[in-house]
């Protein structure tokens, strides 16, 4: 079942759930203090972040954008600002970090929706690892452009990149000694995992 099967079904149980155009979600997303996620109609707050959180996330950018620096390929690195639009399922996603191929592709007639993501970074936690492992993954899945998913564990060392090896087969890499690389193999590059981990007490 997918999350907007969910979220049509979560509709009938209760009839007061609000939902919302795309175009009304972008208008409140603009005003809004705090960010959310759209789900098909449906607006959610996204839980706030530990410190561990926010220092990985740049971290993993700054790595990431300091390793293709020497690459041939023209790479962007982007932040959690930017929203990821998910057209199969109509949905808006955050990532902790992206990357994306020679400039960012808007969904048209939005500024901040970008539908390109190469690569993309999750910074799990507690309350947010299954949703990051499985449905956020199933989603990103839809688009094209997606070749890796790299999720970072923020509470002990160990970083996992999925990488799409053709249209059956995603290829996992789990790696969990902090003296080691992890390959980002959808840049042709790698990172230490020590850089991913800077300043950062478990």
């Amino acid at each position: 079942m997918t999350s907007a099967t969910a979220v049509s079904i979560e509709k009938k149980k209760n009839p007061e759930l609000k939902l919302f155009t795309l175009e009304q979600y972008l208008v409140r997303e603009e005003r809004s203090k705090h960010k959310h996620e759209f789900y098909n109609g449906e607006i959610k707050i996204m839980p706030g972040g530990t410190t561990n959180h926010g220092v990985i996330a740049v971290n993993i950018s700054t790595a990431i954008k300091n390793a293709i620096k020497n690459t041939k390929k023209k790479f962007i690195v982007g932040s959690s600002d930017i929203g990821i639009y998910i057209q199969e399922l109509d949905f808006v996603l955050y990532a902790d970090a992206l990357v994306v191929f020679e400039k960012f592709e808007h969904k048209a007639g939005t500024k901040n929706l970008i539908v390109n993501p190469i690569l993309i970074v999750e910074v799990a936690s507690m309350s947010t690892r299954n949703y990051d492992r499985i449905d956020k993954f199933e989603a990103y899945k839809t688009l094209s452009s997606f070749k890796e998913y790299v999720l970072i564990e923020q509470n002990k060392p160990q970083v996992e990149s999925r990488f799409i090896h053709n249209p059956a087969k995603w290829e996992v890499n789990i790696e969990t000694d902090l003296s080691k690389n992890i390959s980002l193999r959808s840049l042709g590059v790698e990172i230490a995992l020590t850089d991913v981990y800077e300043n950062i007490e478990f």
